[in-house]
């Protein structure tokens, strides 16, 4: 008998195997599957789209390597790619090289961050305020628009030579983008989150820091991106400030020593750490934008 009860429910659950096996698939599940399936081709396309990139450097580069090999350019008006490579490998010995970029990568991430926070306060009383813009943006744009090297010799009268009047050079081309993003994004808050937020009690600083900052934070974060950028441009002009260490120190001084290959180095060195930095903002601006969308 026992024999017998047994062979039944093995038939039962043979029976139910082959019913869950000929049931078609749920809606989630068919939708799950064709989620996998579409994802897997957009993946490889955009593996070819981020080489895309690629090719003009590689053209750049393979260019520049016929035009000093076989092309006849002298190699003291357009080392090689090789001499560049060569003389890189000869300051890296002497230990010269790592600390050229420690130095005006130190110099660029204080300046950087210093002149960001200037400029997000600024931004923040000229785009909140009326007043604050009416007193504060036409003398803003008129010290946004002195070059430079302008600085540069108020920077030696008042700060010395020392490492104070380079970051402060710096930061004060990175504070302007920041600025400049900020304020005209402040301007264009959708008034009903602040009416929002004002009905949740929250005033001024409050109000600031948990509504409108965060409505522009992708925009602040563009502004981040253009104050980067603005750090590095301000390096070379910065360390024209009686320098003895750093990139634009090495740019000056084989222009004065005819060291073209150590010109090319310190080139591509600051396009290199400029493309860096600039990647790392990037990463940090699609994650805010994912954050706050």
């Amino acid at each position: 008998m026992t024999d017998l009860v047994s062979g039944s429910t093995r038939e039962a659950d043979a029976r139910q195997a082959v019913r869950d096996a000929t049931v078609p698939p749920t809606a989630a599940a068919a939708a799950e599957e064709a989620r996998r399936t579409s994802s897997a081709p957009s993946r490889r396309r955009r593996l070819p789209l981020a080489l895309l990139g690629v090719l003009l450097p590689v053209a750049v580069l393979a260019a520049w390597l016929l035009a000093t090999s076989v092309g006849g350019v002298p190699s003291y008006r357009v080392p090689s790619p090789l001499d560049v490579w060569t003389a890189g490998v000869q300051l890296a010995g002497t230990g010269q090289l790592g600390q050229y970029v420690a130095i005006s990568v130190q110099r660029v991430l204080i300046g950087f961050a210093v002149g960001s926070l200037i400029g997000l306060v600024l931004g923040a009383v000229v785009g909140l305020s009326r007043v604050g813009e009416a007193v504060l943006a036409p003398s803003i744009a008129a010290v946004r628009a002195v070059p430079s090297l302008a600085w540069v010799p108020l920077l030696i009268l008042y700060l010395g030579i020392g490492e104070d009047s380079k970051v402060t050079l710096i930061a004060i081309g990175a504070a302007f983008p920041v600025f400049t993003t900020v304020a005209g994004s402040l301007r264009h808050v959708d008034p009903h989150l602040v009416e929002a937020g004002r009905a949740y009690g929250l005033r001024r600083v409050s109000l600031f820091t948990r509504v409108q900052l965060p409505a522009v934070i992708p925009s602040l974060v563009s502004g981040l991106r253009l104050a980067l950028a603005q750090a590095w441009l301000f390096l070379v002009a910065a360390e024209l400030i009686a320098s003895s260490m750093g990139l634009g120190f090495l740019l000056t001084e084989s222009q004065s020593n005819g060291r073209v290959d150590r010109i090319y180095l310190a080139i591509l060195l600051l396009a290199l750490l400029g493309t860096l930095s600039d990647t790392v903002l990037n990463v940090v601006q699609r994650v805010a934008l994912r954050r706050w969308r």
